[in-house]
């Protein structure tokens, strides 16, 4: 069974779908192991704690990023966490955090990477005029919403749409995407080729040239 640590600051629906996912048998292999949260008001570590998973509070406001960072470390690693995930932590991650668990932090953007990257990505796309919009999950490294794809829904933008109902409805895929890009994740099926996510199915065998 493999452990997951939830990183989350507000309303923590991505958390929740993950939840949802491992009670339902549609994420195997898995459990939460702790729930942690950079903000005392989240409603997502509300939810967390009256589902009974255990949760922390680690307030980052006036804190050095190297000094909080480690603290959520050392609670990780309490927790014998095997993969990060974070589900709307509204806080850059130092290098530091990223060295202690490479290629083992999970995060998903509201918008299909590399396009939009940043805060509002949904408005950025709405306004721009994009005619395809959705989400991407994506392993964490140094660079913001940088690095290697695993996995990405996208769905048209409407003529109907605005800004919140787009929104909306790319929530609505992040919730299907998240459980599945950690299950291919945790399954370790897979190889990073450069920046490449390449699930081991879909790996072509090297081909066999007889030499003359």
């Amino acid at each position: 069974m493999k452990r997951l640590g939830i990183l989350l600051s507000g309303r923590g629906s991505n958390f929740l779908a993950i939840a949802d996912a491992i009670h339902a048998g549609r994420l195997t292999g898995a459990e939460i192991a702790i729930v942690i949260s950079n903000q005392a008001d989240s409603y997502g570590r509300k939810r967390a704690a009256a589902l009974e998973f255990p949760t922390a509070l680690i307030e980052s406001k006036g804190r050095k990023r190297v000094e909080h960072d480690a603290e959520i470390i050392a609670c990780l690693n309490e927790h014998e966490v095997d993969l990060v995930i974070l589900a709307g932590y509204m806080r850059l991650l130092s290098p530091e955090f990223i060295a202690a668990f490479p290629n083992c932090i999970l995060n998903i953007h509201p918008s299909l990477l590399p396009a939009f990257p940043g805060l509002d990505a949904q408005t950025q796309a709405f306004e721009y005029g994009a005619k395809v919009a959705g989400c991407t999950v994506h392993f964490v490294d140094e660079q913001l919403d940088h690095g290697a794809i695993v996995l990405q829904r996208a769905i048209p933008v409407l003529e109907s749409d605005d800004a919140h109902s787009l929104a909306d409805r790319i929530l609505a895929e992040e919730h299907i995407a998240y459980p599945e890009a950690i299950g291919r994740v945790l399954s370790g099926q897979y190889a990073l080729q450069g920046r490449r996510y390449v699930r081991k199915s879909d790996l072509a065998e090297p081909s066999h040239i007889p030499v003359k």
